[in-house]
């Protein structure tokens, strides 16, 4: 006797096509980015729907969930929530998992890069040979050292962890704000964000999104960090006052900024765009092809073990 498969609701495509392919072996998926009309097909299969698969930066709202009244796991891509309503999901006994760890060395490299990138002015220095500009000016800018520096990491969780221990390497002096201090590392915590950014040449960006970091990196932070300072930011663009970053950037308040994430995304203010003292990058912390294929790996043993078991496997702790 042949036993259906589970209907997944898939939001989004992996980038590997072996991963659609195992996913079809395990489940009848609903692709929703082939279908026509999503609506017209989410309204006649919701009720058939038990699994959804969907992104870290992939909306994915209390209007749908409850559009999918069968639905009982959503297995996420990327290790932020911020854009999935998890508490909703909860409360109506619906699984949520994420794809923690696997990501961790990918985005503490590119916070360390964008460090080195803005401080060096390696953007700017690139431009500068490209535009064959070198040996025909006054020369180039110097930059700023970054070895023996002082560093303030906001948000030392595993990812907050992998930057302290890359800054390490550099030599540098490492702080850190968190809600709450911890006390099983041997890092110096500082309990107001305003007095860590007055501390540091470099602050780093590495909380959760959502509502309750919004605007944590407000005016007063960044005008404390200052013309000397430069700000890193691998989180979310929520957490950042964007508006009081570009005025800051712009007025020379605040020395430089390394961004991978934005407010609005895919929008970034122009204002950023003009300035040499910025380096810009599209969303991409992540964004290797071993981290992506182990984020994809982990979204599918998530949903091939609700599948078999009834449990994800790294479930999103209770909001």
């Amino acid at each position: 006797m042949t036993t259906s498969k589970p209907v997944l609701l898939e939001l989004l495509p992996f980038p590997f096509p072996e991963a659609e392919e195992r996913l079809s072996e395990h489940f009848d998926v609903i692709r929703l980015w082939k279908e026509s009309d999503p609506e017209a097909t989410i309204a006649a299969k919701g009720q058939d729907i038990t699994v959804l698969v969907t992104s870290a930066m992939t909306a994915t709202r209390a209007e749908l969930i409850d559009k999918l009244p069968n639905l009982k796991a959503i297995c996420s891509n990327g290790v932020g929530y911020d854009a999935i309503d998890v508490k909703h999901a909860q409360q109506k006994g619906i699984q949520v998992s994420n794809t923690p760890d696997v990501l961790n060395d990918c985005v503490a490299d590119e916070a360390l890069g964008l460090l080195l990138a803005t401080a060096r002015k390696l953007s700017l220095a690139d431009r500068y040979v490209r535009a064959n500009k070198w040996g025909k000016d006054a020369g180039f800018p110097l930059g700023i050292k970054v070895s023996h520096k002082k560093i303030g990491i906001v948000g030392l969780g595993r990812i907050g962890m992998a930057i302290a221990q890359r800054a390490a390497g550099f030599d540098m002096d490492i702080r850190y704000h968190n809600r709450n201090q911890r006390h099983d590392v041997d890092l110096t915590y500082e309990p107001s964000l305003v007095e860590l950014a007055a501390w540091a040449d470099f602050l780093v960006i590495a909380t959760v999104g959502g509502t309750s970091t919004r605007h944590l990196v407000d005016q007063p932070v960044i005008k404390a960090l200052g013309p000397n300072g430069i700000l890193i930011n691998i989180a979310r663009g929520s957490v950042v006052d964007e508006t009081a970053l570009v005025d800051a950037l712009v007025s020379g308040e605040l020395g430089g900024a390394g961004l991978d994430v934005y407010a609005s995304e895919p929008n970034v203010p122009d204002a950023l765009k003009t300035l040499d003292n910025v380096v810009l990058v599209p969303h991409i912390a992540s964004a290797t092809t071993e981290t992506r294929l182990a984020m994809t790996n982990l979204v599918l043993e998530n949903a091939e073990a609700f599948a078999s078991t009834g449990k994800v496997v790294t479930p999103v702790p209770p909001l």
